[in-house]
This record gives C-alpha cells, structure tokens and sequence, in this order.
C-alpha cells in the first residue's frame, strides 16, 4: 500500500489494512485523509489484549504464550507491542515467533514443539490467513490452544477467534470504490473503522484438547461451531 501512495499522488487509492493508516502514513487523519487515499482499517494491532484475554479464560493458569506473527506485514509491530504489553500486565512470559512463507511456518511450530508453551496467538496478517489450514493442523498437531484473528480459522478447525468480519471490510472498500467512480473525492471520505467484534468458538476442538469453555464464554460468544 506505501508502494502504491508513492507511485501517484492523483489516483484515487482505497485501501483494507489491518493497522493504524496514520502512524503508517497513508492518511494525514481517520476522519479527513486529505489525499488520494482512503480505505477501510481492521484494526488489528487494536485488540491483541482483548484476544489474549480471551484465550486466558479458557486458560487460567496460562503462564507462558507463543505469537506467530509475519515481520513484513505492517501492522505487524503494532500488534506485537499490544499483546506484549498485556502479557506484561499479566505475568505471562511470551515466546516471538516469526514466519513469510510456508517453510517458515513449519519451522516456527518445530520451535514450538521443542518449548512447549501453554497458549498460541496467531497474529492478524493476510499471508497467515491465506496459510490457515496449515496453521490450524500444526496447532491440532501439537495439541496447542489457539485464538486467531479472523473466524476462517476457526471454520477450518481452529479453537477461537475474536476480530471483524473480513468480507464486511471488503464490502465497505467497495462501496467506497463505488462512490469514488461516481466523482466522491478520497480526500473527504473518512477511513471507515470496524464497529462489531465477533468472538467465535468451536466446541469440536476444544473437546480434542481436554478444555471446557466456561459459560461466560459460551454466553458472550456470537457463534460457537459444534
């Protein structure tokens, strides 16, 4: 997307990104963007905590956590800062795991394998959301709780996911495509930010991995796979 903003200053851009478009220079503000550019943001980096909260209940006695995250996404640092301040706050020791290809992948789960943390965070990225079969049979593989940030995850087996919706983000930055083919100008159109957080679990793999999913869990979830 920075590659994109710097080849032209005039084409209208409409971006989805996971991470804060101001602190990453694409916008000037959320609510005026003042450029050629605009889009939609999932917020990514916002909600590691919340996400590892979660994870917490199902594990209370967590004490130690590994993140799988991609180091060239750009989102990517912002995320890392919010779950490693919450594990801080929380008295969780927390084990960076880095992977941008599928060799990697496999790697970071041999690494994994060898440590044995309690818990496993699976960072916001498209190029893990595109490798998340792999991801979810590693993790049944080496038997590891898991939340995700995006319930295709959890639709392919994984144990839960707490985020936006992806294809709602899609259909936002469409609409914007939209309006800006109809004369819309980016520059006046805000960068759109999710307003509904789903939290997904799947009853099926927590069953494989000996856990019971409280009832206050169960209660605030939005779907549960059975």
């Amino acid at each position: 997307m920075k590659a994109a903003k710097a080849a032209t200053g005039a084409i209208p851009t409409v971006f989805t990104i996971g991470g804060d478009p101001v602190e990453l220079g694409l916008v000037a503000k959320l609510n005026k963007p003042g450029g050629n550019v605009t889009g939609v943001t999932f917020l990514v980096g916002d909600l590691g905590a919340k996400r590892l909260g979660l994870l917490r209940q199902i594990l209370p006695k967590a004490t130690a956590i590994a993140m799988l995250t991609n180091p060239t996404y750009p989102a990517t640092l912002a995320e890392v800062r919010d779950v490693q301040a919450a594990a801080r706050s929380l008295g969780i020791r927390i084990n960076m795991l880095t992977a941008s290809n599928s060799g990697e992948i496999d790697a970071a789960f041999a690494t994994f394998g060898r440590e044995r943390p309690d818990v496993l965070f699976v960072g916001g990225d498209p190029f893990l959301l595109g490798q998340r079969e792999q991801v979810v049979t590693l993790a049944a593989r080496h038997a590891v709780p898991t939340i995700y940030p995006q319930r295709e995850y959890v639709d392919a087996g994984g144990l839960m996911s707490y985020g936006t919706s992806i294809a709602s983000e899609y259909r936002q930055a469409g609409a914007y495509t939209g309006q800006i083919l109809a004369g819309a100008k980016p520059a006046t159109l805000p960068v759109l930010q999710p307003t509904r957080f789903d939290l997904v679990i799947n009853l099926k793999t927590a069953k494989a991995l000996g856990l019971e999913v409280p009832l206050s869990l169960q209660v605030a979830a939005d779907e549960m796979i059975e």
